[in-house]
């Protein structure tokens, strides 16, 4: 039984690997291909919404790239986007030890991680025999998207609307 435990482990982590090499691959050439320059300016009108402080074209950029990745469900290959973009975010705050407006708010954006294709989840569901894994997306699109109005309105009425 300890075996089996082991086993059903690596596998995991195999199958989570390779998912997360697969989409972190086709990020690096969408960005070295220029996809993501589109999907900047695609994003820009909502990114200026919600980040009406952000000035800085390759922070904006930093935050479109995470939130791409997290429409496509790629969840932990979006993490070092999100680093990225929190490091640009906390650059632009001077490294003070407070966070900024901004800082908060890409971390609500970023815990609410709405997903038009959750792919990680849907990559477990199918490893472990689900015979519709992808039949979950209304429940993750609904369940972030009303986390991400909640936590955004939440946030402006605690910043002071700002």
């Amino acid at each position: 039984m300890v075996y089996e435990g082991c086993e059903d482990a690596v596998g995991l982590i195999l199958t989570l690997g390779g998912v997360m090499a697969l989409w972190g691959g086709f990020m690096e050439i969408a960005e070295r291909s220029g996809i993501t320059a589109v999907f900047s300016k695609c994003l820009s009108p909502l990114i200026r919404l919600i980040f009406p402080e952000v000035r800085d074209k390759k922070t904006k950029e930093a935050i479109s790239m995470n939130i791409t990745a997290n429409l496509l469900g790629l969840g932990n290959a979006a993490t070092p986007l999100g680093i990225n973009a929190m490091k640009r975010l906390d650059k632009l705050n001077g490294h003070r030890e407070t966070a900024s407006r901004s800082m908060v708010t890409f971390v609500i954006l970023n815990t609410a991680s709405v997903q038009l294709v959750p792919v990680t989840t849907a990559a477990l569901r199918a490893k472990f025999g689900s015979e519709a894994p992808m039949s979950i997306l209304p429940a993750v699109l609904l369940a972030s998207v009303l986390s991400l109005i909640v936590g955004l309105v939440l946030d402006r009425i605690l910043q002071g609307g700002e």
